[in-house]
């Protein structure tokens, strides 16, 4: 018996695909999934996957919401691990048989795919992007085997670093590792320094813990400034370069080190005056505002709490600014309101972060931390602040 719900989105792709002048077979022969399966989830007889979905969507154009029939930003607890397993087979396919897998998209397609999943990242549009990286992945790590060239590569590169920022977001930091050493692998493909400093940044972000050897994550950043020594002057290494600078401001505001964080602070904000915002730079967000967000985080971790509340009521967002960048910051100025007092300025803050990206939100480990300090600070929780306890799990 198939389900309703199954039934409506095999409804949903069958009408779509007609819209498009598509047969079952001729869009089979488009995704990487065979017309017999097509044929039963358009019949209701099999389960649509989100990897089925996402695939279908990419091909036709149209978003994922069109198919599905609901809103994607109600992403629970309980739906994640569904979504992370096909990432990990996926970026686990790259030293196997892939005889079974027949890419159907061109290179160009697939690089532009990539792109768009970077934009679903930003836009903090999580259980989108986890749908679609499985098949994206897999049709980049079979292209690159068989019919390998330098944009290939860096499409690849690509994907496996928005396959860790969602594992990241999501809070599977063993998938984060494995995708940035797929990233690394294929920077190594498409000999592309920046790719690989890049990954350098990724993986020194990894040990922002407490308690982690901070000495190792800078090391990283170091190996990052050393690759970017190899590539062609211009603004696209001067962002990176920044970058690497925020990572390291992190890190060290996290082994208590303000004199590095200073240091690491300042040299990033003089890069950002020549740079402007550069947020198209390979989807890193550098730029003033990025610097003064990085500023904020960093105040908050050496508990300067005057500081960082300045800080954060000073940074102005460029016009479109990244919304997984822009609620990430009001987590941290709500946590920054938080420890000045200004309570209800704080839960006004967190709100606002989960409006905007409810997703990432709910996921993130320093929204929870604050919520959970409102709660011990507030004898008596208004709504607004239970509610979101009660959503965020704290």
């Amino acid at each position: 018996m198939p389900n309703p719900d199954d039934d409506r989105t095999g409804a949903r792709i069958a009408a779509h695909r007609k819209r498009a002048g598509l047969t079952q077979q001729g869009l089979a022969q488009r995704i990487p999934y065979s017309y017999s399966l097509l044929h039963q989830v358009e019949a209701g007889h099999k389960k649509a996957s989100p990897q089925l979905v996402a695939a279908v969507a990419r091909t036709l154009g149209i978003p994922v919401t069109a198919l599905t029939g609901h809103p994607v930003h109600h992403l629970r607890p309980d739906h994640v691990a569904a979504l992370v397993q096909p990432i990990r087979e996926a970026l686990d396919l790259y030293d196997l048989p892939t005889d079974c897998f027949m890419p159907a998209s061109t290179t160009p397609d697939l690089a532009a795919a990539a792109d768009a999943l970077c934009r679903d990242v930003r836009a903090a549009r999580l259980q989108q992007a986890a749908a679609a990286l499985p098949s994206l992945l897999t049709e980049l790590t079979v292209i690159c085997r068989e019919r390998p060239t330098t944009e290939s590569w860096r499409a690849l590169a690509s994907a496996c670093r928005s396959a860790h920022d969602v594992a990241v977001k999501l809070g599977y930091p063993d998938l984060a590792s494995l995708a940035l050493e797929r990233m690394g692998w294929a920077a190594e493909g498409a000999g592309d320094a920046v790719l690989a400093a890049i990954r350098q940044y990724r993986r020194a972000l990894a040990y922002r813990n407490r308690g982690a050897r901070h000495a190792i994550a800078l090391s990283m950043v170091a190996e990052g400034h050393r690759l970017l020594g190899q590539a062609e002057p211009g603004l696209e290494r001067d962002a990176v370069t920044g970058q690497l600078h925020l990572g390291a401001a992190v890190i060290a505001a996290r082994a208590n080190d303000a004199a590095r964080v200073e240091d690491h602070l300042g040299q990033a904000r003089e890069i950002a005056r020549q740079t402007g915002e550069a947020g198209r730079v390979h989807w890193l967000s550098f730029g003033p505002a990025n610097v003064g967000v990085h500023t904020v985080f960093a105040r908050l971790e050496l508990r300067q709490f005057d500081a960082a509340y300045a800080a954060a009521k000073a940074v102005r967002p460029p016009r479109g600014w990244a919304t997984s960048r822009r609620a990430a910051h009001l987590v941290d100025t709500a946590r920054a309101e938080m420890e000045t007092g200004r309570t209800d300025a704080a839960i006004a803050s967190l709100g606002a972060a989960r409006r905007l990206a409810p997703q990432q939100t709910r996921f993130h480990p320093r929204a929870r931390e604050t919520v959970r300090g409102l709660l011990h600070l507030r004898r008596q929780s208004p709504d607004a602040l239970s509610r979101m306890a009660a959503w965020i799990g704290a």
